[in-house]
């Protein structure tokens, strides 16, 4: 997912609302990739613990057409750039280990479980294609093995369309566009700042602003601790149980979507009325 020079990326995040048998394919989707993912990761670790051998995102794509031969009703139904995608996935991760590992703090990359898989990333125009919404309101993006699923597009698509996200969160599904646009330049404000980010305070600025925190989670946790108590004492695999985890889970989210919206207009508060913004880096201390 090579970047034009000179542009920034940006990514759009949408609902998604798939029809049942979409869903059912989207799930499949999802599985498939996780198999894929996961064989290339045992791949790479047999062959270093059997030969001492380091196997290359370059060897595991020329595998490919292979792979999908010999399984077309399987990995042959899938986008061969999406796979490409997951393959580019382990190996960022593998990337990230051996830094680790130079640093002497080394976790293996782990197996994934299908119920912790979320997401696959395509190529626009290969595999994937956007459409913005239409009259009614609706956009709608189209997934090879899926088929063309209704987004809730709230705000425009700006740029030039380079690559989709299909993701599941917990029960819902959302696309995520991401796209090459031109940079816009601000007004000069005239406004240097030193931010220093705490936790009794969000943040301090060098000429004085204070940014309380906001303490989301402090003002959810009676609702999360109760439901958790509940889901404790409910009987495995029950009906019962099964609620009240989808309720911790929206309750979980419904902070975590405080937090993102607190943060990001935070930001951009920031980013709007200041010229140069110095952080504090913390990997520095100590």
């Amino acid at each position: 997912m090579a970047e034009e020079p000179g542009a920034m990326r940006r990514a759009f995040k949408f609902r998604a609302y798939p029809t049942r048998p979409q869903e059912g394919r989207a799930v499949r989707l999802l599985v498939d990739h996780c198999d894929l993912y996961n064989a290339a990761l045992e791949e790479r670790s047999e062959a270093w613990r059997m030969r001492q051998v380091s196997v290359t995102y370059g060897m595991q794509s020329a595998q490919l057409k292979d792979i999908r031969r010999a399984d077309p009703a399987g990995q042959g139904r899938h986008s061969f750039t999406a796979q490409q995608q997951t393959l580019r996935r382990l190996n960022t991760v593998f990337a990230a280990f051996c830094a680790r590992a130079r640093r002497g703090k080394a976790g293996y990359p782990r197996f994934k479980l299908y119920s912790r898989f979320s997401q696959v990333g395509f190529v626009a125009g290969d595999g994937a294609k956007w459409s913005s919404a239409d009259a009614r309101g609706w956009a709608r993006a189209a997934f090879q093995a899926v088929g063309s699923v209704k987004v809730g597009q709230h705000r425009p698509v700006l740029g030039t369309v380079k690559f989709l996200q299909l993701k599941r969160e917990h029960r819902r599904w959302y696309v995520i566009v991401i796209t090459d646009t031109e940079p816009t330049p601000l007004p000069a404000s005239g406004r240097d700042v030193g931010v220093d980010v705490g936790i009794a305070r969000f943040l301090t600025t060098s000429d004085g602003q204070i940014t309380a925190n906001p303490k989301f989670l402090a003002a959810s946790a009676g609702v999360i601790a109760d439901l958790q108590r509940r889901k404790e004492r409910a009987r495995r695999a029950s009906g019962n149980r099964k609620r009240l985890r989808r309720a911790l889970a929206k309750e979980w989210r419904k902070v975590g979507n405080r937090r993102r919206d607190f943060h990001h207009k935070t930001a951009r508060d920031l980013v709007n009325t200041c010229d140069v913004i110095a952080l504090e880096n913390s990997t520095l201390l100590g």
